[in-house]
């Protein structure tokens, strides 16, 4: 993935996150901390963390994966799909003028 885009992605999540209060204003390492933290305990809840360190999140399933993100950031990353496609229509908007 492109970086400039890693970047972009990852300040969206920071702020998404701020206006819904998942954070406390400690930046955006402390947030991605938290949620891969979270992350590490919802994948011990689902009996999957074993699996993880044995193989890494690359190698797990679409579904296991999903299983694990459902829990940790339903509404996070509900969230940011809704921004990114209010994003997404305003730029092509602003094309067709």
């Amino acid at each position: 993935m492109n970086p400039d885009a890693v970047r972009a992605l990852d300040s969206l999540k920071y702020e998404v996150a701020q206006e819904l209060g998942l954070t406390r204003g400690g930046g955006e390492d402390d947030l991605r901390a938290n949620l891969d933290q979270r992350k590490w305990e919802i994948a011990e809840e689902l009996g999957l963390a074993d699996k993880i360190r044995t193989v890494g999140w690359p190698n797990m399933t679409s579904r296991e994966c999903g299983l694990v993100g459902g829990h940790l950031g339903g509404r996070l990353g509900g969230q940011m799909v809704k921004r990114m496609i209010e994003l997404a229509e305003t730029l092509l908007a602003q094309n067709m003028r």
